[in-house]
């Protein structure tokens, strides 16, 4: 078993920043992979929605990412992961889209510690995020269901402040 922790949830459940505080405090961590796909795109001249029209290759890329970054994490290590490869099953699911056979593959391979789900906070509007408040439920229900048929432990973590959610995670360790 692997060393790793999963912090996910649904859109705006304060996932980066519980993510950000942990590496504040000396904790090896990982990047959430979709914001980082769209904002190479971005760079590479595309427009938010050009990358999003095309669901399956957003998805794939993501995917493609976040296999990549585990693959090369040490699986000795504590490491909080920003969001980790079933997240993607999640969203294939969200997007009626049938999952990737390299989703299928690396998912029979996944190993966590444990897993933190998040409890949403409103949701907050930026130039990634596109979900409506019906989505983001949606999107935490799939994540919830995926995460909690893996044999891993899954934590929930309430709505607190930023700092409450962290000590809450490291008291679950």
């Amino acid at each position: 078993m692997t060393n790793w922790y999963v912090i996910t949830g649904g859109p705006s459940s304060g996932k980066t920043t519980t993510v950000n505080l942990l590496r504040d405090r000396g904790y090896t961590t990982t990047i959430e992979h979709a914001r980082h796909y769209l904002d190479l795109q971005r760079i590479a001249g595309r427009t938010v929605e050009e990358v999003r029209a095309k669901q399956r290759q957003f998805q794939r890329g993501v995917l493609d990412m976040q296999l990549a970054e585990e693959a090369a994490l040490d699986p000795d290590a504590t490491v909080f992961l920003d969001r980790a490869v079933p997240d993607s099953l999640a969203y294939y699911r969200f997007l009626d889209l049938e999952p990737d056979p390299a989703l299928l593959t690396a998912l029979e391979h996944v190993d966590y510690r444990k897993t933190f789900i998040l409890d949403l906070l409103p949701l907050a509007a930026d130039y990634a995020r596109t979900e409506d408040t019906a989505a983001q439920q949606r999107i935490h229900e799939l994540l919830t269901q995926v995460y909690e048929a893996l044999p891993f432990a899954v934590v929930r973590v309430p709505v607190l402040s930023a700092e409450e959610r962290v000590q809450f995670i490291l008291d679950q360790l």
